[in-house]
Parts: structure tokens; C-alpha cells; sequence
């Protein structure tokens, strides 16, 4: 759950990356993301190692993606391609950072269900390295895109398998019922009409069956339903790739207990063998889109209690610990019921553990960053928490609710700390206000009632 490395000092402080966090709070405030840089690289080094090697014994090759939306910054690209992955953007305005943070174009992949014209042709402008084709509209959006700009454009074909991954509702992704992706059965169909268009390139289907999974068995059942419609299309003209997502778990808590990466990559891609063997087919190229898994485990938030209170609950009571963040820098736990970790960072505590629930200071019952937790019972005022693994999916779901201004995000290596993501203030809020600049000729109250 924390990252490789953490421990407390002799004075019972967390340190993270060499640094003590009590320092890191102090220098920089709180709330505060915390990255530990080396996890960040080392697991990205690792996951690419795991798919390569199951790919070589297969006889084949694979592309491993790192999938900005879990979190995405100039810093985190720039590490995501010195440690040889590619970067999957979702939106205009991720592929503006990959960009301006230096990614070549052709190690870019771009999804989305919803991509506007304009995102489709900077996408093709720019010469991105493929376009994932999420509905039918797109394949003459993408195409009419390519013509004008006189390129060939690589794309996959988006589809979903059937296959429910068993994970939360909102993070299941290829059952029929949901906004991404086309229908398996209509894949042959599609793939020939994306053929028919000399601006595309067809280069194979993509799916993602969801997200916190804990094993391989879900990604090899719907690699094998992939690829009996990648025969099929086959037959026809080649299909060099198959790209099968990304959604691979960590442990958030002490009962989450995922496969260790190096079974996953062997089993799903032993799979893929199996069945284009069977098939007759050659096994193509893969693709695989970790995101969680390469940036969550380096990622802790600091935090200072603001205010502990009991509440009687039955059969005893229950402590709530307030702290001066929430739901504005981590929406998880609102959003579909995510489970954290959380410790005490500033000291050690020889205290009975005490039933607790980490809260935020915004205007909601629903506010809740750890629902529940076993914390020291002298848990008071001024100390400071960390919440492990908050790498993934916090800062990029931040907001201002409540005009919280959203926090720092800190990289800390071999005992040194610096800012990659600068965090904001007040007056960065009070400046996005239209209605608060002032005006010499304008009354305020003009056009109040009375």
C-alpha cells in the first residue's frame, strides 16, 4: 500500500523517498500529494519488463501505454518515456501536455467515446500514433480528418467482449450496457468499413474489460472472444495488433491481494498464444494501458486533523477525524465507495487503536476520505495524517468544491523534494471570477430587487 521504501524515523515520523513528511507539510502545506518518483519509475520499468518477457516467449512483441487519466502531468511523461512506455490521452487537453512535455506524437495513443472534431484533427495534425475508434461516427470523422490532412492514419477499433469485470459498477467497462465501445458481434463489420477508407489504417481491435482487477482470468476470457473476430478479419488483410487495455489492481487496504504483475502478464498473454494457435492465426502484436497500477502504490496525500469527535454508533462509538482536505482532492471514496489506509505520519502512538472515520471539511455527509480505520485514540488536533496510495485518480479528479483550492502534487527522490504540479490559492479562485473585476462605470447593485 505505501511506497517501496517508506518507513518512520527514530522519532516515529513517516519518510517517503528520504524525506521526513512532517518536513514536507511544513514546507509546502497541506493537503499535499506526495510521489515518490523511483516507485513511479520502477514500476513502469517493471510492468513494461513482465509483458515483454511473456511476449518473447510467445514470439511476439508488445507496446506498453501508460494511461494518463490516472494521472498526468509534464514530470509524469517525461518518466513514462524514459522508462520506454508510450502514453494513452483521452482528451484535448491531455494530449496538449503530453506534447508539451515532449512525447513524440507516434508514441501517443488517443481514446475517448466523445472526441470532438477539433480534438480528432489536432490528433491527425499532429501525427499521433493511433486513434482508438470508439463509435461509428468516428470512422468518417477520423477518415474525413486524415484526407484533408493528407495523412494515413493509424486506428483500432474499440469493442467490448462481454466479459464483466468484478469490480464496481462504475469501473466495469465492457459489459453491453455502458457508453464505451461497439458491439463484438458488429467487429468484422467495422473493421472492413474502417478498411474502405485509404485514409485509415486498420491496425487491430482494442477493449478494456474495467479497472481493479486483481487477476488474469477476465483479460484472457475476453482476449479469446477478441480474437476469434481478429480471425475473421484475418482472412481478409492483415491484422498486425491486439491491444487488451489496462485495469490491472493494487492493494488499497490489507484485504486487497492482487496477482503479482510478472503471473498476470504470463497468463494473459499464454492465453493469446493458445488461442491463435488454435485459430491459425499469428499472434500479433500486443498492447497493454497500466495506469493505476504504475502510479498509484507511489502516491501518498498529507493531511492535517483539524477537529476528533465522538459519535455513539451501536455497541460503542465512533471517532470522526476531520482534516483540512476531502472529497475536493480525493473523490473516490464518494464516488463509488473506495477504501483507503491511513496512519499517523507525524509520530508514533502507543495508544489502544480507536474505531475512526477520516472526514473532510466540505459541506457534505458524504465527505469521506477513509470510511473506516482503526487510529491511535489520542489522535488529536495538529497531528498529521497520510493516506497511502493516492496516485492514481485523486489529482485528476480533483475539483474546488467549496472553493478549496486543489492541492500541490511533490516529487520526492533520494531525499530531495520539488514541486511538479504547483498548487493553488485563493487568489488563483478569486481570479477566474468574471464578476469580481471591478469596473469604474458599474453599480453593483444595478438591476437588484428590491
Amino acid at each position: 500500500m505505501w511506497p517501496a521504501g517508506a518507513h518512520r524515523d527514530a522519532a516515529g515520523r513517516l519518510v517517503i523517498g528520504g524525506v521526513d513528511a512532517t518536513a514536507l507539510a511544513e514546507r509546502f502545506g497541506t493537503p499535499l500529494y506526495v510521489v515518490d518518483e523511483s516507485v513511479v519509475r520502477g514500476r513502469a520499468a517493471r510492468i513494461r519488463a513482465a509483458f515483454e518477457r511473456a511476449a518473447a516467449e510467445a514470439g511476439t512483441e508488445v507496446a506498453v501505454y501508460y494511461a494518463g487519466k490516472a494521472f498526468l502531468s509534464g514530470a509524469m511523461v517525461r518518466w513514462m518515456r524514459a522508462e520506454g512506455l508510450a502514453v494513452d490521452v483521452c482528451t484535448g487537453g491531455e494530449l496538449a501536455v503530453a506534447l508539451a512535455a515532449g512525447a513524440e506524437p507516434t508514441a501517443l495513443g488517443f481514446h475517448g467515446n466523445n472526441k470532438s472534431v477539433a480534438e480528432i484533427e489536432r490528433a491527425v495534425a499532429v501525427g499521433v500514433g493511433t486513434i482508438v475508434i470508439d463509435s461509428e461516427i468516428e470512422i468518417e470523422r477520423v477518415a474525413d480528418a486524415a484526407a484533408r490532412a493528407g495523412r494515413i492514419q493509424r486506428v483500432r477499433l474499440r469493442v467490448n467482449s462481454g466479459v464483466h469485470a468484478s469490480t464496481h459498477d462504475f469501473l466495469a467497462t465492457s459489459h453491453e450496457d455502458q457508453k464505451f465501445g461497439l458491439p463484438l458481434a458488429r467487429a468484422v463489420e467495422l473493421g472492413e468499413r474502417i478498411r474502405s477508407h485509404a485514409s485509415l489504417e486498420f491496425v487491430g481491435l482494442h477493449c478494456h474489460i474495467g479497472s481493479q482487477i486483481f487477476d488474469a482470468s477476465g483479460f484472457a476470457e475476453s482476449a479469446e472472444r477478441l480474437l476469434a473476430a481478429h480471425a475473421e478479419l484475418s482472412r481478409t488483410a492483415p491484422v498486425p495488433e491486439l491491444n487488451l487495455g489496462g485495469g490491472f489492481g493494487i492493494a488499497y487496504t490489507e484485504a486487497d491481494d492482487p496477482d503479482p504483475i510478472e503471473q498476470i502478464a504470463e497468463r494473459i498473454v499464454g492465453r493469446v498464444a493458445e488461442t491463435c494457435a488454435r485459430l491459425g492465426v499469428p499472434v500479433p502484436k500486443l498492447a497493454f494501458e497500466p495506469g493505476r497500477w504504475v502510479i498509484g502504490p507511489a502516491g501518498v496525500t498529507l493531511y492535517t486533523v483539524g477537529t476528533v469527535k465522538a459519535v455513539p454508533i451501536e455497541g460503542g462509538e465512533r471517532r470522526y477525524v476531520s482534516v483540512d482536505g476531502g472529497m475536493s482532492d480525493n473523490a473516490r471514496t464518494a464516488l463509488y465507495g473506495a477504501a483507503y489506509t491511513a496512519r499517523i505520519a507525524s509520530r508514533s502512538s502507543d495508544a489502544p487503536a480507536a474505531l475512526s472515520r477520516v472526514v473532510g471539511k466540505h459541506c457534505e455527509s458524504g465527505d469521506i476520505v477513509v470510511d473506516r480505520e482503526l487510529l491511535p485514540a489520542d489522535t488529536a488536533p495538529g497531528d498529521l495524517l497520510a493516506v497511502a496510495a493516492t496516485g492514481a485518480y485523486c489529482w485528476s479528479l480533483a475539483s474546488n468544491y467549496n472553493h478549496q483550492p486543489r492541492p500541490a502534487v511533490v516529487a520526492v527522490r533520494d531525499a530531495r523534494a520539488r514541486v511538479i504540479v504547483r498548487g493553488e490559492t485563493v487568489d488563483d479562485l478569486l481570479a477566474r471570477d468574471a464578476g469580481l473585476e471591478a469596473s469604474a462605470d458599474h453599480d453593483p447593485t444595478e438591476g437588484a430587487h428590491a
